[in-house]
């Protein structure tokens, strides 16, 4: 893995978002990236611009069966969805973040270091157990670099934001 920064906490102010949402088991992860363009070539069709880069926001996670994952592109201002993109608002409030250079496959290591990390801080995240796995109040995967502008996937800049407990 290459050289991971320290964690940080910063405070994120609430942001307007457009996305997909997928179950998926985690050994079909990557299905939900390939849907990311759909989010994308809506945004067009509505005349909205993207405010930001795409993400991975990680809603229920039961690593034994499912995930329920949404492929989403912020936005300026709110937007209505429909059939084909749900719309939402990320929350406000201080996040754990890591960022990570590297491949992505190399992420799930990024993001045990963050968890370590918070729990060597005493520092409890916004998330609860339920029957479908955690259920997060926002844990994102934030893809910095775009890849017609970086091909090699191990210079890929990704920022790891979990928001924290109030």
């Amino acid at each position: 893995m290459a050289d991971t920064p320290t964690p940080q906490i910063e405070t994120r102010a609430e942001q307007p978002y457009v996305a997909i949402a997928t179950r998926v088991p985690m050994t079909e992860l990557a299905t939900v990236a390939d849907r990311v363009g759909e989010v994308f070539a809506w945004l067009a069709a509505q005349g909205v611009p993207p405010a930001g880069a795409p993400f991975f926001k990680y809603n229920e996670i039961d690593m034994a069966r499912e995930l329920l994952v949404e492929g989403g592109v912020p936005v300026a201002s709110p937007v209505q969805g429909d059939d084909k993109v749900v719309a939402g608002v990320l929350p406000s409030g201080r996040y754990a973040t890591l960022m990570h250079v590297g491949h992505p496959d190399e992420l799930a290591q990024a993001t045990e270091t963050l968890l370590t990390w918070a729990a060597g801080q005493g520092l409890r995240w916004d998330m609860a157990p339920s029957e479908q796995g955690d259920v997060w109040g926002s844990r994102l995967e934030i893809y910095l670099s775009d890849p017609s502008e970086e091909p090699d996937m191990d210079k890929w800049v990704t920022q790891l934001a979990f928001r924290l407990a109030d």
